[in-house]
This record gives structure tokens, C-alpha cells and sequence, in this order.
């Protein structure tokens, strides 16, 4: 199962975010995108998807942002 989210990821940074966001970033590094790769690569798929819902809540014009790398 975090074969295949690895999967959508890829296709995800390859098509739609240079395509449909240019000129916007992650206000993370590593991006969010990356970081869920990672995340799903190391821990699976329910530790995974848990991170990166944690990551993606982050992301809202109140928190700061910045170096935020995964456990």
C-alpha cells in the first residue's frame, strides 16, 4: 500500500505541482511532498499517512515554516 501513495507522490511532483503551482514553494524544507515520500519510504503505510497528515496540518499562513525534516 505505501508502494502505491509513494507512487502518487511521484506522479504528483512530476505533473501537477511544476505544472499547476508555478512559482509557488513549500514553506517546509524538505518540501511536503518530500517528506511524505520519506515518511511512507521508512515507516510504511500507517505511520506514514500519520506524518504526513501531521505535516500537512502544519501548513497554514500562521505557522513559520522552515527546516522540518523527518523522525
Amino acid at each position: 500500500m505505501s508502494k502505491i501513495c509513494m507512487l502518487l507522490i511521484r506522479f504528483y511532483q512530476k505533473f501537477i505541482s511544476t505544472y499547476l503551482l508555478p512559482g509557488r514553494h513549500c514553506r517546509f524544507t524538505p518540501t511536503c511532498s518530500q517528506y511524505s515520500y520519506e515518511a511512507y519510504e521508512k515507516y510504511g503505510f500507517f505511520k506514514g499517512t500519520y506524518l504526513t497528515i501531521r505535516r500537512i496540518l502544519k501548513c497554514h499562513p500562521f505557522h513559520k515554516g522552515g527546516y522540518d525534516p523527518l523522525i
